[in-house]
């Protein structure tokens, strides 16, 4: 990682490139300047500037020192500015200056294998790459009707999704569980194993250690040449997460439009939305389910539906989201709920089997592919329903059995399930360095469900 003054400087000249492109392309009266007349500690707030919501300024101290913000607030002669570095010392008279009416992300084939920040900066220690072109931000709207249908599967390379939870390419898919049960290394087991030809992460909110943990173990794989990653630990400020989010599906946008069938891994959607409800907070928005304002809840849509199918011939992007449920919660979370009738798909972790050492711990009867019954055959559809009906069986009565209250001969389904269940445990489970193809998947399931009627 570089160190942090060398990543201060490295923003600066990003900074200064860019003032300095402006400046050169326009005529002098059309570069906007503005003072520092507020500041409380989150939000600045500064003379009139002609902008839109969104817009990218920079802030220049009395020191010389530059940092950047985004106008989230117009008034009739002032605007409120959050600076993307929380610890930027801001005084009156500062100069803010316009850069961007409406933000623009950096793309191109030089991303593979990279980690950036939420700006676009570089976290590791190759240099800034040369670019081809720019994406909008916050995307542009698609047409639903233009979209092409979801036909094709994606091979993710787990034996409990390829073959019970089957994903199409184009498909948004939810990996929902509470804190600790094994999102992050499901995610790293499909990051190593999946058949997408460009993987886009974006880590937002994460701990730091983790952040370079996963980062590291991502890039040492075979993989690495068709990743990229974008990471905003969870000490950054909430404007800079949401920033992250935004700009990793803008890549994944690009490598869609260049015929790329694109997976687009975000961990977490709670943590952006956590961000969200900070800046909504401080905006002045009010509270409504624990405590997230409106503002959340448009959120989370927005940028979900960039995703998906393409309109061309060729270029998808399939999306997996991560969502934390506080407590264990899938009823009840507000960001679960919303998330779970967005997507189109869910796939929830299960602590008991967690706590029982079945890894990846994904409680079957409680996922679900919407999109499955409409991409694979019909003889796989209905191995996927015998093998979640012998796990329902087993579930709803592992009480009964365990107390020794059941006498065998009285339900012949709770009879195989009883049989079956050491086998289905063994296919359940997978260690963490195996991949197990989609093909190779329907042929374990085909053959432990042969026998069921």
């Amino acid at each position: 990682m570089i160190a942090r003054s060398d990543e201060n400087n490295d923003q600066m000249n990003l900074i200064t490139d860019a003032i300095e492109t402006i400046s050169s392309s326009k005529s002098s009266h059309e570069v906007y300047c503005a003072s520092v007349i507020g500041f409380d500690g989150s939000i600045i707030t500064t003379s009139g500037l002609p902008c839109v919501v969104g817009s990218l300024c920079s802030i220049k101290s009395v020191h010389g020192e530059i940092s950047t913000g985004e106008v989230v607030k117009i008034h009739k002669k002032s605007l409120d500015i959050i600076p993307h570095e929380t610890k930027f010392p801001v005084q009156i008279g500062n100069t803010v200056t316009l850069l961007q009416d409406r933000q623009k992300v950096e793309v191109g084939p030089r991303l593979l294998g990279r980690v950036l920040d939420g700006l676009g900066n570089p976290l590791d220690e190759f240099p800034s790459p040369n670019f081809e072109t720019t994406y909008p931000l916050d995307g542009v709207p698609i047409n639903p009707f233009n979209r092409n249908p979801i036909t094709e599967i994606l091979d993710v390379g787990i034996r409990n999704i390829n073959s019970l939870l089957t994903i199409g390419l184009g498909q948004r898919v939810g990996i929902m569980a509470g804190s600790g049960v094994g999102k992050s290394v499901l995610l790293s087991m499909i990051t190593k194993s999946t058949t997408a030809d460009v993987i886009v992460i974006a880590l937002i909110g994460e701990r730091g250690r983790e952040v370079a943990s996963f980062t590291k173990d991502i890039l040492n794989s075979h993989s690495s040449e068709k990743v990229v990653i974008v990471a905003v630990p969870a000490d950054r400020s909430p404007l800079l997460r949401i920033q992250g989010a935004k700009r990793a599906t803008a890549i994944a946008e690009y490598f869609r439009d260049q015929g790329k069938n694109v997976l687009l891994i975000m961990d977490s959607l709670t943590r952006v939305a956590h961000a969200q409800r900070e800046l909504g907070l401080g905006l002045g928005e009010q509270p409504t389910s624990r405590g997230y304002p409106p503002s959340v809840i448009s959120l989370l849509p927005n940028l979900i539906e960039r995703t998906g199918t393409n309109i061309s011939a060729t270029g998808t992007i399939t999306s997996i989201y991560t969502v934390l449920a506080d407590g264990d919660d899938m009823n009840t979370d507000p960001i679960v709920d919303t998330a779970r009738a967005i997507l189109d798909g869910h796939i929830v972790l299960s602590r008991e089997f967690a706590q029982q050492g079945v890894y990846p711990a994904i409680d079957v009867t409680r996922s679900i592919s919407r999109l499955m019954s409409d991409i694979v055959d019909k003889k796989d559809l209905e191995n996927a329903k015998k093998l979640r009906k012998l796990i329902s069986k087993y579930q709803e009565n592992k009480d009964l059995i365990m107390m020794g209250g059941y006498a065998q001969g009285q339900d012949s389904d709770l009879d195989m399930a009883i049989t079956t269940w050491p086998s289905i445990l063994e296919f359940l489970k997978q260690d963490y360095n195996e991949a197990v193809s989609f093909i190779e998947a329907q042929k374990s399931i085909s053959e432990l469900v042969g026998h069921v009627q």
